[in-house]
């Protein structure tokens, strides 16, 4: 490695990280439910990223790679940490700590969409969120364009039941009745 090239790239690095990081972190926000995670997330993936800095030749590609970076990221604490966990037949309370609908609203689906496998949320993250075309996603994630799409239909199906699910419940409750 060029000592002298590193020097440059340090500045160029820390730039990209100023101008950007807002951005990221409402990438790694959408990736992970609970903000400390997410600012974990975003931290490891910057670690990671800068140590490969000088090899990426077009910096305009930074946002994808780190947005790779942080999507394998996710889904290595998530194998990881399914390994710890045992299941468990109650769920915990979800805290809702504004009032406003949106809140809640958004609340609710972050809370359901930890119901996907780590493949569709990143699917639906990218084209949802990020608004990223199918082949925009396909490519941030190495998978065919029709993966992308039988891949969203089905994560979106099964946030579409989950909602359901969930409703259903609620109404029970609301009104008295065993789901």
């Amino acid at each position: 490695m060029n000592p002298s090239k590193h020097v440059r790239e340090v500045p160029e690095f820390e730039e990209y990280v100023r101008a950007r990081h807002d951005a990221l972190l409402r990438t790694a926000r959408r990736l992970v439910a609970n903000p400390l995670d997410a600012q974990d997330l975003l931290q490891t993936a910057l670690l990671r990223t800068y140590r490969v800095w000088e090899r990426i030749d077009d910096k305009q590609l930074a946002d994808a790679y780190l947005r790779r970076v942080m999507i394998n990221t996710r889904t290595e604490w998530w194998r990881a940490r399914k390994l710890e966990e045992l299941p468990t037949e109650h769920l915990p309370d979800v805290s809702i700590g504004d009032s406003t609908e949106e809140h809640a609203d958004r609340a609710l689906l972050m809370d359901i969409i930890t119901t996907l496998t780590p493949q569709q949320r990143s699917v639906v993250v990218l084209r949802h969120w990020e608004q990223m075309s199918t082949e925009e996603t396909a490519a941030a994630l190495d998978m065919a364009a029709g993966t992308v799409k039988s891949t969203l239909h089905r994560a979106l199906a099964r946030l579409r039941e989950e909602l359901r699910q969930r409703q259903a419940t609620a109404y029970g409750l609301a009104f008295g009745q065993n789901s």
